[in-house]
């Protein structure tokens, strides 16, 4: 049996408006759908919700043609690029805002934790909260309090419990509102990204409970997140939504692999980077070894190509290694010790291979340099590139989801070539 199902569902956006902008718009939507009974005329005119591109309308689709079924008790994690249409289709789902077309049928009682403080009332404290969002489930006072101790002893806020929301922090409020949302046996538990505001440790807890709420209770959860690892660990399906529209629907490690692979065109840089005069780079990429998607499991591969315009004494040839906060964890360089001082001018090609279980899952950039040591840096900030590591199985299928993120150091890697002219 069905809990969850969408059937042809979009939402149409006006940029910068509220309905369509107008009163003899807003009159002829009216007359054109309630009185004759016609499409809405301003459907037409909506354009894909691309942000890579400028559009010619005013009009936008946030989300359009979504279908999908989900059943009772099953996990589905949501996936995309920001702005896709995530946080519209769980809005759409918990009634906060309406569908333009299409239609949406839940059975049972849907909690979300769509953003910091949803539900909450901030001059109320943490107790009143409680009840009150309670009571709009549907519970009756003496069911909250039988639940009062367990979900206060989740959120960690007994000390703060008589105290108004206004006063907790975001991690706080997120405690609060998560044990909320999952301990007062809601049929359906949304979750969008708001838990990667807890720390490490609640984020556990958390991602613990809800495969507790799905597996041992047989609730349904709809789960969005950009981390990949704890996607995998708590759902079995996996939607992918692109500019909004659904672009996947199947097994989560297929769903994923789906994504990461839409996101490989961040990987490879390609033009003119450096001075035309003396050193530049003109290619550099960052891919796996084997397959299409980057494992921490499989060694990584960096590969660039440069041209010296004349011979560089002391030249370096390398890169930096930055976490998804622009930390510097690590760097390699190809340099004097191997002979590149010697280089005559030319096209050079380079390839670099970093070591399994190296990085942890993640986001990390990659920014390359090309200098004369100690004197002058001839490529400049163009040359970053991203890239995400997912967590990998190894070949006795063990997972590799703990790993202790790269620290900073130089990278233990190899080059597979030496310098090879092209």
């Amino acid at each position: 049996m069905n809990a969850i199902e969408f059937d042809q569902v979009g939402k149409l956006y006006r940029l910068g408006q509220v309905g369509t902008g107008t009163l003899s718009h807003d009159l002829n939507r009216w007359w054109q759908t309630r009185i004759l009974g016609r499409e809405d005329p301003y459907l037409r005119v909506g354009e894909t919700n691309d942000r890579a591109r400028k559009g010619n309308s005013d009009f936008v689709w946030a989300l359009r043609d979504i279908s999908f079924n989900v059943a009772e008790g099953e996990v589905v994690g949501i996936i995309g690029k920001n702005g896709a249409g995530k946080s519209t289709l769980l809005k759409l789902l918990s009634c906060v805002t309406a569908p333009t077309t299409g239609e949406i049928r839940t059975r049972g009682r849907i909690a979300s934790l769509l953003e910091v403080g949803t539900g909450f009332h901030q001059e109320m404290t943490g107790r009143e909260n409680i009840f009150m969002n309670g009571t709009i489930m549907g519970m009756t006072r003496a069911e909250i309090s039988s639940k009062l101790d367990a979900i206060v002893e989740f959120a960690g806020v007994e000390r703060y419990l008589d105290t108004p929301v206004k006063r907790y922090s975001s991690g706080m409020t997120v405690r609060l509102g998560f044990a909320v949302a999952a301990f007062l046996e809601p049929e359906i538990l949304v979750v969008d990204e708001v838990l990667a505001v807890g720390d490490a440790e609640f984020q556990k807890k958390a991602i613990g409970k809800m495969q507790d709420v799905s597996r041992g209770e047989g609730r349904t959860v709809l789960f969005v997140s950009h981390n990949m690892a704890a996607v995998r660990r708590l759902c079995q399906r996996g939607i992918v939504l692109e500019n909004g529209q659904l672009s996947f629907d199947g097994v989560v490690h297929d769903a994923i692999s789906r994504y990461l692979e839409n996101t490989r065109v961040q990987t490879c840089f390609e033009g003119i980077d450096g001075s035309i005069d003396y050193a530049y780079l003109r290619k550099a990429l960052v891919r796996p070894k084997y397959g299409s998607v980057i494992l921490n499991s499989s060694p990584i591969v960096i590969e660039l190509d440069f041209c010296l315009i004349q011979k560089i004494p002391s030249l370096v040839v390398g890169f930096n290694i930055f976490s998804q906060y622009i930390y510097p964890l690590a760097r390699a360089d190809y340099n004097d010790e191997n002979h590149l001082s010697s280089l005559a001018p030319g096209s050079y090609h380079l390839v670099f291979e970093i070591p399994p279980y190296t990085f942890s899952g993640g986001s990390y950039s990659i920014r390359f340099d090309i200098a004369a040591k100690g004197i002058r840096r001839y490529s400049s900030e163009r040359s970053w590139l991203t890239f995400t590591v997912s967590i990998g199985n190894d070949c006795f299928g063990n997972t590799f989801s703990e790993n202790i993120p790269l620290k900073s150091s130089i990278i233990q890697g190899k080059w597979l070539k030496s310098i090879d002219v092209l």
